[in-house]
């Protein structure tokens, strides 16, 4: 029967986060990393499918809070509601669990990484269409609800990428929140 070892998981992300940053992504192995966290390769496996999972660990969880964020919103929310709903939800959890330092060693590394990139992207296109699918049943129209979709990633994605900036110390909510306010502002001017 396998042993179960508290904080490997933990253990296993430090030391390959420390790992890709020392010495890249691609010159990083799983030995290397297993060897750091101080646990064998195959407790590595039990953990995470390969290297590239260690950074996207959590992908389904962020996905999930959007999703029932909107979900769990009073019956009677708008649209806008339900995407300051999600997006409050989401960014919490983000800056809660992982908080700005690591958000910012990983984005680090992702950008430094092409293929790491295009999954980044993909991450993101599939929390659109996550979203877009939660306000669908919510009986928001499919037009309506796939504009929303990709507004709400856009503002998280804008207001994710200023909160890592060296210089930022505002919290990411108050960021989204600024972004959509900025969304509401040029709509408005469009149609002025």
């Amino acid at each position: 029967m396998a042993r179960w070892e508290p904080g490997a998981s933990d253990r296993l992300q430090r030391a390959a986060m420390e790992l890709f940053a020392e010495d890249g992504f691609e010159a990083t192995t799983v030995a290397g990393i297993a060897g750091r966290a101080g646990v064998t390769e195959r407790t590595f496996f039990r953990h995470f499918a390969d290297k590239r999972e260690v950074l996207f660990a959590g992908e389904e969880r962020l996905e999930a809070v959007f999703v029932d964020a909107i979900a769990d919103a009073p019956p009677d929310a708008a649209v806008a509601g339900l995407l300051v709903a999600a997006l409050d939800a989401g960014g919490r959890v983000l800056q809660d669990a992982r908080g700005r330092e690591f958000a910012r060693v990983r984005n680090g590394i992702i950008t430094a990484n092409e293929q790491l990139l295009e999954r980044e992207l993909l991450k993101l296109a599939k929390l659109s269409h996550a979203v877009t699918a939660a306000l669908v049943a919510r009986g928001v129209g499919q037009m309506d609800a796939g504009l929303a979709g990709e507004l709400g990633v856009l503002v998280f994605k804008t207001a994710f990428t200023r909160w890592i900036a060296p210089d930022e110390t505002r919290d990411l909510l108050e960021l989204q929140r600024e972004g959509l306010a900025a969304i509401g502002d040029l709509t408005r001017a469009g149609t002025a």
